[in-house]
């Protein structure tokens, strides 16, 4: 599965005009800040394709926020999201996504940014360690007409700001991109955002940071390192007795639970969005029989998963 770098953005999102003459969205000062910021109306982005681009179902290398106004259909990795009629996007590196608009009327706008870009900010903001970045969230939010008023008027001031001539005016947008992310998370669940301190939910937030750095399988040749949850206890030095127990405990399911539907996840994502051959896939999770793996996608699934890739 290709990961698409910002400059392939640009590279992708490039058309011709009336006289023929291709044009690009890059910046003219484009290497000139650290990292990478820009933001567009959609309904301008979209009008200046003949034909409409259809968004490839990819990783990409840099974060994206949007405010989608219209009929359209979002895939995160093994989720597919209707959106009716408003809704609020995030995307990060980690995951593959696209959305498919479903009616003509489209409207709103989105901004792409990269991780170097915000870590300039003085805050310390780790991306990855936000909850709305967290793999394995829900990272689409359908929003009232009074929300949509407010992430509208953040993303006009990021449209003036970088339209404009003050020095400063970076340090201002990574503030509107700080301001997009908490409205998100203010969207999600109080669960998703506050995890008491104690032991046994500290064994559970590393055992999750430790299951979800194992992904993505970016290559056939990559393979799956911990399979097992003696892996994991013995990577996390706790007995896997109490590696269960705490888990049971933090999330109502056991390790190997946790476990299998991380693989279940990726072998669903690796099936319908690569062109590798279930040997292949099934190599790179950590299964030296191909028989195993369909065992296992069957049990989990109930379907083969040359079933579900077709």
């Amino acid at each position: 599965m290709e990961t698409v770098s910002i400059e392939e953005f640009y590279k992708q999102t490039s058309y011709k005009n009336d006289d023929g003459e291709v044009i690009s969205l890059l910046p003219r000062d484009y290497s000139r800040e650290i990292g990478h910021f820009n933001v567009f109306n959609i309904e301008e982005f979209t009008r200046q394709y003949r034909e409409k681009p259809v968004m490839p179902y990819n990783r990409r290398a840099y974060y994206k926020i949007s405010l989608i106004r219209g009929r359209n259909k979002a895939e995160y990795a093994d989720k597919v999201i209707h959106i009716e009629k408003n809704a609020l996007l995030f995307a990060s590196p980690k995951i593959p996504y696209h959305y498919v608009p479903e009616d003509t009327n489209q409207a709103g706008h989105f901004c792409v940014f990269t991780e170097e870009f915000l870590m300039k900010n003085k805050s310390g903001v780790v991306l990855d360690d936000l909850p709305i970045f967290k793999s394995g969230g829900y990272p689409v939010f359908q929003l009232s007409e009074g929300e949509v008023e407010d992430i509208n008027y953040i993303f006009r001031k990021m449209h003036k700001e970088l339209s404009s001539d003050y020095v400063y005016k970076y340090d201002l947008i990574r503030n509107y991109v700080l301001e997009l992310i908490h409205f998100g998370q203010k969207l999600q669940p109080v669960t998703a955002l506050y995890t008491s301190h104690n032991a046994s939910a500290r064994v559970s937030s590393l055992f999750i940071e430790l299951l979800e750095r194992q992904f993505p399988i970016e290559s056939p040749q990559q393979k799956l390192n911990l399979r097992t949850a003696k892996d994991y206890a013995d990577r996390l030095a706790v007995h896997v007795n109490h590696l269960n127990k705490v888990l049971k405990e933090n999330t109502g399911k056991t390790t190997t639970d946790l476990i299998s539907g991380r693989i279940i996840r990726e072998a669903k994502i690796l099936l319908k969005q690569t062109d590798w051959n279930v040997s292949e896939i099934a190599y790179s999770l950590g299964f030296e029989e191909v028989a195993h793996f369909s065992n296992f996608f069957k049990k989990q699934t109930s379907l083969t998963p040359l079933g579900f890739r077709s």
